[in-house]
């Protein structure tokens, strides 16, 4: 069978129209027609080879909202059924049979999880994953709109979830882009204390508009050095070096200062720092299965849905070249067009 598809044949290179045969679907597969597929700025870094793990041609995509068309043999009693509407995200395989996915830490299989770009991503009319990473969409949410949840969304939900955050929490979320827009909608769901750290004064309204409680700009030594002791979490979403020591000192006693933003740097860290106060410094990937539908339910219970603009496919090009350079406003998604 021909997928259609926007594939990168060289790093940096624009992405073109490419065919490839997909061969008979796995048993353990679900094929998926494809709707919309958000952009992910993991998307640029594996068309451009930046982790050293692309293998090209490469059709990257990985928030993925489409229609069942196909089921493997072993996928067609798993509740799943042709035309029912599901989402796909980073990953799309793991063994099922280790101990972490026994467990259902599935992201940390023991024999490799397999991210959706590796496997042929959603920059195309069709993709395949393993039936436990096609996940329900409820029909509450908006599918245009609910792709990025699936990366975007889930890599800030998890940290809030390994951090037992509740509503008398007080967290702290640095950069309000594509990440910490989405990280202040669930903190506002979830009924916790939100200050936003951002280097943009004049984006404070719209800040606070989305539900934070306060904004802090994190170009004032004088504002930061304020915040002492005040959070149980301060979550990085920025993917840039800072001076990291005065949100290490904003942390109260067993608080953490969690990174899902992908640093070049080694983050310097005191050990002062940490054992005053019992503090830790952590980081995450993507989610579970598990999480993954935990969060759509709870994004369809509280309306939460992240702020996007679109493309058609066909204008994938443009619409990698708008998300480069930085105009993305806060998330781009592009409309299957083929």
């Amino acid at each position: 069978m021909k997928i259609k598809s926007y594939a990168a044949m060289q790093a940096g290179q624009a992405l073109e129209l490419y065919q490839y045969e997909a061969g008979p679907l796995n048993p353990s597969e679900v094929e998926v027609e494809v709707e919309y597929c958000g952009l992910c700025h993991s998307d640029l870094s594996m068309i451009d080879n930046e982790w050293g793990i692309s293998r090209y041609p490469t059709i990257a995509g990985h928030e993925v909202i489409g229609r069942i068309s196909a089921l493997g043999d072993a996928a067609k009693d798993k509740g799943l059924t042709m035309g029912q509407r599901v989402g796909i995200g980073w990953t799309a395989k793991s063994c099922q049979h280790c101990d972490a996915c026994i467990n259902g830490d599935q992201i940390n299989c023991e024999n490799g999880a397999l991210p959706t770009i590796l496997n042929h991503g959603g920059f195309a009319e069709r993709l395949r994953a393993d039936w436990q990473w096609a996940i329900p969409l409820p029909e509450a949410l908006d599918p245009a709109s609910a792709g990025p949840l699936l990366c975007g969304g889930i890599t800030v939900f998890k940290p809030l979830l390994m951090s037992n955050i509740t509503a008398t929490s007080r967290v702290a979320v640095i950069g309000i882009g594509g990440l910490g827009h989405i990280a202040i909608k669930l903190l506002r769901a979830m009924g916790a204390e939100i200050v936003a750290f951002s280097s943009t004064p004049d984006k404070k309204q719209s800040i606070l508009d989305m539900g934070a409680d306060e904004v802090i700009n994190s170009r004032d030594p004088e504002a930061l050095k304020a915040q002492a002791g005040r959070f149980d979490l301060v979550l990085n979403t920025v993917a840039v070096d800072l001076d990291w020591q005065p949100y290490f000192d904003a942390l109260a006693p067993k608080g953490k200062f969690h990174t899902v933003g992908i640093m070049m740097k080694p983050i310097e860290v005191a050990a002062v720092t940490l054992i005053t106060g019992d503090k830790a410094v952590t980081g995450s990937s993507t989610g579970s299965p598990g999480q993954l539908r935990s969060l759509l339910k709870l994004a369809a219970r509280r309306d939460i849905t992240p702020k996007v603009e679109f493309f058609p496919m066909s204008r994938i090009n443009d619409a990698l070249d708008h998300l480069r350079a930085g105009k993305a406003n806060f998330r781009v998604v592009l409309k299957a067009d083929f």
